[in-house]
């Protein structure tokens, strides 16, 4: 199949090391009752409604093994899947395919629950708010996941502790300044990146964009508290930046999107998402000429 994008760097290292991991060269059972020359036909097929993520990670997985496999069919990830959707079809060394198979399915399975979960908090949103992924990733997953969010119609955010600032409730216990204080020298220190405080009441949040946040983080505030703070800080700062936050579900946006926020950050989309039902059916295809 012509048109399939080789992957890149990155995802050939996270996927090298997710078949080291599973000892995927040293497949005893493959090894014991599959012919070397065999070949077999792959197809990754939906079990359930979902949008698709993690097709990169997937093909490389099988490239690893097989850098001869033919791919047939592939979706792009973002796709809106129901059951029964021939998500991925390939053509290969049955060796290759069989040991690759969990490691394949596994960031499929993975980041397709992502992407649904994303896409499922997104139709909440209505359009009215701007749906964000949160640091609540699983370690080494990071970048996966979030092109995951991405795939499911979420909007990057900050990616790491040096890509924005962003004060929390324990920088500021810790700064030995007050509140205003704290945002200030945040401010001045940022060379031009974006500064963000979390808020826990009104007045929090004043002080953070009189200070100079670029953004108000209004954390574990009630959606009446919030409609509130929201109506005070926009007759203040009507062109303010303000986000929702603390134990939030997509099912909250719902309740949330007629607000006037202008965005929801949500760390249940990498930290809990449950995986996406896909499964990989193998047929013979004869030997190897």
């Amino acid at each position: 199949m012509e048109g399939v994008a080789a992957p890149s760097e990155a995802v050939r290292e996270l996927v090298r090391r997710a078949l080291d991991e599973d000892r995927a060269a040293e497949d005893a059972t493959t090894l014991a009752v599959v012919p070397p020359s065999a070949r077999a036909e792959a197809r990754v097929l939906a079990r359930a409604e979902g949008v698709l993520a993690g097709m990169p990670w997937a093909l490389a997985a099988f490239r690893e093994l097989d850098p001869a496999v033919g791919v047939l069919h592939a979706l792009e990830d973002g796709a809106a899947l129901a059951p029964g959707d021939e998500v991925l079809r390939l053509e290969g060394a049955a060796r290759a395919l069989l040991a690759a198979e969990r490691v394949a399915l596994n960031f499929l399975q993975q980041l397709s629950g992502v992407a649904t979960l994303t896409r499922r908090a997104v139709a909440a949103a209505e359009g009215r708010l701007q749906v964000l992924p949160t640091r609540k990733t699983v370690p080494g997953l990071r970048d996966a996941q979030r092109h995951a969010v991405r795939a499911g119609g979420g909007v990057d955010h900050r990616r790491d502790l040096a890509d924005q600032l962003l004060l929390k409730e324990n920088h500021f216990a810790l700064s030995g300044l007050s509140y205003a204080e704290t945002v200030a020298r945040a401010v001045a220190a940022a060379a031009g990146r974006v500064v963000g405080a979390e808020a826990r009441s009104v007045e929090e949040a004043e002080a953070a964009l009189s200070a100079g946040a670029d953004y108000v983080l209004l954390d574990n505030f009630t959606p009446e508290e919030l409609a509130a703070a929201v109506a005070e800080l926009r007759s203040r700062h009507p062109r303010a930046v303000l986000e929702a936050s603390g134990g939030l579900h997509p099912d909250d946006l719902v309740r949330l999107a007629g607000l006037g926020l202008d965005r929801v950050s949500l760390g249940a989309l990498t930290h809990s998402p449950p995986a996406l039902d896909l499964s990989l059916l193998l047929e013979p295809r004869g030997d190897a000429a």
